[in-house]
This record gives C-alpha cells, sequence and structure tokens, in this order.
C-alpha cells in the first residue's frame, strides 16, 4: 500500500491577517478541515483519489464562504454562473463544465460529464440539460444567496471594475483575491487525480470562463507526473497552460514536484503577472501548496501523520 494524501484549497490572493476576524478565520480553517476530512476518509477506507477529490470539493462547494456552489459570486447581469473541472491520472479521463447555473454541485456534474458523456467539456443550457438528464441536483437562486456576495456586487455593478473573491468592500478596486476550490489525491493504490470549482469574478462579463474547466490550465492530473489544481488570475494561468506546465517539467526536465511548481508559480507565472497558487501531488503522495500571493487557502493530509492547514505566507 503507497501512501496516500489529500490536499485541498480554498482561494488565493491578497488574504491578510489584519483584514480577518478572529471567528471569521476559525470557520475558514474548520471549512478546510471539512473537506479535508471527507476527502481523506475516503482514501482511508480505500476509495480512489477521483472519489476523494469529489469529495471534498462537494464539502467546499455546499460552504457559503467559498466562491463554488452555494457561495458563488454574482455576475454582471445578477446571475450565478459555475464552472468545474475533474481529472482521472489513471485513464487521462476528464470532465468539465462552464457557465452553469441552478447546480447545487458542479463538480458532481463534471464527474458525470466524465464518466457518462462521450464528451470533455460541457457548457451553458446543454450543461444544464446533461444534468437534468442524469439527475443532478438543482437548486434555486435563493440558495446561491449570500449578503456578503451581493454587497460585493453592488459595489462595483455600475461600472466596468470586476472584482475577485474574499475582498472586503472598502478594498474591492485595489486587493485581489481569487475564489476557487479544489482538491488533489494520491491514493492507496497510486492513482492520482484533481479537481477544481468557482464560481468565477464578480461583475464578470460576456460570459467570461478562467482557467478552472480547461483542462491543463487550471486541473490536470497524470499518474506519471502529478495531480494539479489552481487558483488565481485565470487569464495567466491559461495562457501558461500553468497545471500541465508543472506535469511537462516533471516528465520531461526530471523536476520534483515542488520544484516544478515553484518554477510555474514564482517564475513563468509572475513573469506574465499571474497572481495565485495551485496544490499539487505525485504518485508517490507527496504534497505541494506553493503561491505568489499574500495568502492561499490550503491543507493537506497523509497516510504518514503529516498534516498542516494554513491560510497566510
Amino acid at each position: 500500500m503507497k501512501r496516500f494524501t489529500i490536499v485541498v484549497h480554498g482561494g488565493a490572493g491578497t488574504i491578510l491577517k489584519e483584514d480577518m476576524t478572529f471567528d471569521l478565520e476559525k470557520a475558514y480553517l474548520e471549512g478546510l478541515q471539512d473537506s479535508l476530512a471527507v476527502g481523506f476518509a475516503e482514501l482511508e477506507k480505500g476509495g480512489s483519489a477521483v472519489n476523494a477529490v469529489k469529495a471534498a470539493i462537494v464539502k467546499l462547494e455546499e460552504n457559503i464562504l467559498f466562491n463554488a456552489g452555494r457561495g458563488s459570486v454574482f455576475t454582471n447581469k445578477g446571475l450565478h454562473e459555475m464552472d468545474a473541472a475533474i481529472m482521472d491520472g489513471k485513464t487521462l479521463q476528464a470532465g468539465a463544465v462552464a457557465g452553469i447555473r441552478h447546480i447545487r454541485n458542479p463538480i458532481e456534474l463534471a464527474f458525470e460529464v466524465m464518466n457518462n458523456s462521450n464528451h470533455v467539456f460541457l457548457s451553458g443550457e446543454g450543461a444544464n440539460d446533461f444534468a437534468i438528464m442524469r439527475g443532478i441536483k438543482m437548486e434555486s437562486d435563493e440558495y446561491f444567496f449570500s449578503q456578503f456576495r451581493y454587497d460585493q456586487w453592488k459595489a462595483v455593478r455600475d461600472s466596468d471594475n470586476f472584482s475577485l473573491d474574499h475582498s472586503p468592500l472598502e478594498k474591492l478596486m485595489k486587493d485581489k483575491k481569487f475564489g476557487t476550490v479544489g482538491a488533489v489525491a494520491c491514493d492507496q493504490a497510486g492513482t492520482i487525480a484533481a479537481a477544481t470549482s468557482t464560481g468565477g469574478m464578480t461583475n464578470k462579463k460576456y460570459g467570461r470562463i478562467g482557467d478552472t474547466p480547461l483542462i491543463g490550465s487550471g486541473t490536470y492530473a497524470n499518474n506519471n507526473t502529478c495531480a494539479v489544481s489552481c487558483t488565481g488570475h485565470g487569464e495567466p494561468f491559461i495562457r501558461a497552460v500553468a497545471a500541465y506546465d508543472v506535469s511537462c517539467l516533471m516528465e520531461y526536465k526530471g523536476y520534483s514536484l515542488q520544484q516544478a511548481c515553484e518554477e510555474v508559480v514564482l517564475k513563468k507565472l509572475i513573469a506574465l503577472d499571474g497572481e495565485g497558487g495551485l496544490v499539487a501531488v505525485d504518485a508517490n503522495g507527496n504534497p505541494a501548496m506553493v503561491f505568489n500571493s499574500a495568502g492561499m487557502y490550503r491543507a493537506f493530509r497523509s497516510s504518514d501523520g503529516s498534516f498542516g492547514i494554513a491560510i497566510y505566507k
């Protein structure tokens, strides 16, 4: 039996201790711990890495603190449009959805696309139609309403500005917070998987889609190298093909997981003005959590007893 590991993130950006109340910090840490616990329990009982990351993401999507599922931000039109992706490192099978509405758990729909369609990526109304066909749980707009998210949107909705997640209202125009949730895991068989889910940007227009659902940019897994879930300003991550670049550095240059993550996040993304970070794991259960922003909500747990949970740099 190999060392098994799960790593989760809840977003990155200008996350500073002085902006956080004791109660809010406690709630974020508990949210990460809850996600970690359900994912690790799946691995501990011999479950697959894919099921572990899905379970971990579902927990985060149902926590209103995080910008995914229930906690998703408002678009320019006052709607909730969500994206998600999941990938199996053993088979390279993947499923992704973008611009979906009313889906309680977008990662569940991405999982259905991977396993029960002939496609990798579905979007908009077609993805919602597929969700109905597969019996995916739907919710009304009220389920996704958060007063904090609504106040964020009201502050910028009449402008051309957009906001990234976790920003206090008085700092919306200068702070950058990237609200995405993600998980990567290595199971007892040495198979790895990655999953990512997001509500996108507050006040986003034109059906904008970030890196989250794009296989190779925000989400990637390959048993030969690593599983990666990214969080950050999506456009630079797309241009850098960030998640796949970590894998390529390992496969073609022989980098370790940590070396590859640092090369992409601390050098390549910075050169593109790309702020954010990623979590990753390799087929030996080694975790990595690398970011170039002030903070990243992150946690990991391995079967060898190692554990870590943190927010700030």
